[in-house]
Formats: C-alpha cells, sequence, structure tokens
C-alpha cells in the first residue's frame, strides 16, 4: 500500500463539528457540554492560559531578577530625511511644528528624538529632547543647530484646575 492509494479517512480539511442539531447527530441536547455549570452556558470561553485547575505556567516558574518595563522611556521618531521634505524653509522646529506638519501624533511618548536617516539641505534649528550624535552632526554640517529641550508633552487638566477656571 502506498500513500497515493489511500482515498478514505484522509481529508485535507477537517470538517467542522456541528452542534446543537439533534439528537441524531451525536453532538444533540447539551451540545458535548455537558450539564450544567459555567462551562455549559452560553457566552462561555476557556481563557488560553487555563490548565484545568492548575496552576498556570507563569505562576509556576519563578521570578527572579529586575525588569526595567515599567522605566522604560519611549520616544517618537522623526528623520531628518522626513524634515528636509515637510520644511521647505530653515528655521526653527520645536514640538508644535512637528505636530501641525503631522510628524508627531498622540501623547504616549516621553520625549522626540530626532534620528539622522537622510540628508539636511537647509539651515534647521531644531528642538527636541534627544538627538543622534550623527543627526547633530549632520544639522551642524548643513548650518543649523541641534537645541534640547525637555518634553513637556500634553498638560492634563485636573478637577481643581476646572475650578479655579470658572
Amino acid at each position: 500500500m502506498q500513500l497515493h492509494d489511500i482515498t478514505q479517512g484522509i481529508h485535507r480539511r477537517k470538517k467542522r463539528k456541528r452542534v446543537g442539531r439533534g439528537v441524531g447527530s451525536g453532538h444533540g441536547k447539551t451540545s458535548s457540554k455537558g450539564h450544567k455549570g459555567h462551562s455549559s452556558r452560553q457566552g462561555f470561553k476557556l481563557g488560553a492560559l487555563f490548565e484545568g485547575g492548575q496552576i498556570t505556567l507563569a505562576r509556576r516558574v519563578p521570578k527572579r531578577g529586575f525588569v526595567n518595563g515599567a522605566f522604560k522611556k519611549h520616544f517618537a521618531t522623526v528623520n531628518l530625511v522626513d524634515l528636509d521634505a515637510v520644511f521647505t524653509e530653515a528655521g526653527v522646529i520645536d514640538e508644535a511644528a512637528l505636530r501641525s506638519v503631522g510628524l508627531v501624533k498622540g501623547y504616549d511618548h516621553d520625549g522626540i528624538k530626532i534620528l539622522a536617516d537622510g540628508d539636511v539641505t537647509k539651515a534647521f534649528e531644531v528642538r527636541a529632547s534627544k538627538f543622534s550624535a550623527a543627526a547633530v552632526q549632520k544639522l551642524e554640517a548643513a548650518g543649523g543647530k541641534a537645541v534640547t529641550v525637555p518634553y513637556v508633552g500634553k498638560v492634563k487638566k485636573t478637577a481643581g484646575d476646572e475650578a479655579a477656571t470658572s
């Protein structure tokens, strides 16, 4: 017998189980969910990490060392090639200017970093929280300037501020 001789029992796609189609189907009445309990109810989904009541792997494995995730800084990045393409004349480029042309969006970052991808042909004075060393060199070579400024971001209003303005 060769593999190409087999015609029954091997299918490219497995047919899905059609439950709740009567007692004769073999999956009728309780639709293979058993009787009562939360797993027999509508809308029940078993969690991906659930191991049948056994302590999950994430809780069994020992936790050691320091994880920097809570303290990590995320910067919005802008390349020099984008600055050269968007801004037509030399001048000051700050956060407000970058936002107005759509190079920086949202407020979920901790600052703006200028990267050295591409070349600059105009003398820009760029104000951002961080610069790559190559970006500073390229800006200064074009007659521009890289000024490091602290990132302010979006100022969130508190309940006290609203009461004071009213």
